[in-house]
């Protein structure tokens, strides 16, 4: 199967729920494609390419599209039906490089020191303690668990530096779902994803979103701060040479700090998902 047919066969966000009013419309791209998205009164968005009607879906508070006609299944999130939560859609923020390597840079802790310093990571709490993954052949998820690190201000919510417990999960090629410590619900946990829409294999659009524990913060401090994360960002992934994830093992030597990286390569050239991705 060849990587245009085979990402074909997954739903991609493209719009926040409520984003288009009955009758407007918006220009888009996916997978090399161009969309048009209209507001409807029935049935909410209608995406259209090539004069064709695309299969639509909500999940997450976002409007999700396929190109393909017999698409695979969309993830499951049990924790966006949990309505004690709040649900925070984060906007979007545009990034040009593979949408694979902005999944792969959220999968990647050794950077919060130096990147998101004195919030997500700070000096001298810069090491990676060993940590658990594994590809979950039940569900066909990368899983990555006992994630520890030193946090400044883990959440907005935060108050003061916390050690941190992360659990990731990545259901679809460019989704990627973060469980991390809740500061103000211990017991719990808060939730962090990333819905990656691929606009070609070297450019992309970012939509973050949260399902949170937090009854203090307004929405636009939550908005503010998980847009300023992911700008931070944005400069790092830009830069990064070769511009496609080089899913190959020899082409980058990794540490074993990336051992969530190299499993989430090793699973996607498996599984033949080499859209925005460079192989030998």
């Amino acid at each position: 199967m060849n990587s245009m047919k085979h990402a074909r066969q997954y739903w991609y966000p493209v719009a926040m729920i409520d984003e288009l009013q009955a009758g407007q419309q918006r220009d888009t791209q996916l997978l090399d494609t161009r969309l048009t998205l209209t507001g409807d009164d029935q049935c909410g968005l209608i995406a259209t390419a090539n004069e064709k009607a695309l299969l639509v879906t909500q999940a997450c508070d976002h409007w999700w599209v396929t190109l393909c006609d017999t698409p695979l299944p969309i993830f499951d999130l049990p924790e966006a039906q949990e309505h004690e939560r709040r649900f925070v859609p984060c906007g979007v923020v545009h990034v040009e490089c593979s949408p694979l390597r902005a999944v792969e840079n959220f999968l990647d802790i050794a950077h919060f020191p130096f990147v998101h310093t004195d919030v997500l990571g700070a000096e001298p709490h810069t090491e990676v303690y060993r940590y658990d993954v594994k590809v979950d052949e039940s569900c066909d998820e990368v899983i990555a668990s006992n994630i520890r690190f030193f946090q400044p201000q883990a959440a907005k919510s935060a108050e003061g530096g916390i050690h941190t417990e992360y659990t990731y999960r990545v259901p679809a090629p460019m989704v990627a779902v973060l469980y991390k410590t809740c500061p103000q619900k211990p017991d719990a946990w808060d939730v962090i994803a990333l819905f990656v829409q691929p606009l070609s294999e070297d450019s992309c659009d970012v939509w973050p979103w949260m399902a949170l524990f937090d009854n203090e913060s307004t929405l636009s401090e939550l908005i503010e701060f998980q847009q300023m994360i992911f700008v931070q960002d944005r400069s790092i992934l830009e830069n990064q040479i070769p511009r496609r994830l080089p899913i190959d093992p020899g082409i980058e030597i990794p540490t074993k700090a990336d051992s969530t990286s190299v499993a989430y390569r090793r699973w996607l050239k498996q599984r033949g998902a080499y859209y925005g991705a460079l192989a030998s």
